[in-house]
């Protein structure tokens, strides 16, 4: 019912800064919740930051809480993953996610539609 393309990965030193996009296209249905997970090489999923489709309300993981920024645009159906500071542990596949619903969801299995991930890696 929708499709997420992330973008914007790559690599980076520690302390520097990048900038995630996720673009929602296809049949958009009622309203989208979004977030940000992250996989590093042998851990699970994780969750980053979430954002309710109004933009409204946020959550963050507090390993990136006052680091990274989740923001949509009021005009089309992309959100953004601001990423300051980074570390080293940081690297990991990003995905993007979506949920119909008005809340914040940080559930991994609240959301039902993924994209394909983009590669950030941090080196010291």
């Amino acid at each position: 019912q929708v499709q997420l393309v992330e973008s914007g990965g790559g690599l980076v030193q520690a302390g520097g800064s990048l900038r995630l996009s996720c673009a929602a296209s296809g049949r958009t249905v009622g309203n989208y919740a979004m977030g940000w997970f992250r996989q590093a090489p042998g851990k699970e999923r994780e969750f980053v930051a979430a954002i309710s489709w109004s933009g409204g309300s946020t959550y963050y993981a507090d390993s990136v809480k006052g680091r990274f920024t989740i923001s949509r645009t009021n005009a089309g159906n992309t959100v953004y993953l601001q990423m300051n500071s980074l570390k080293p542990e940081d690297t990991a596949v990003y995905y993007c996610a979506a949920v119909r619903g008005y809340s914040v969801y940080r559930d991994v299995g609240e959301y039902d539609n993924w994209g394909q991930g983009t590669q950030v890696t941090v080196s010291s």
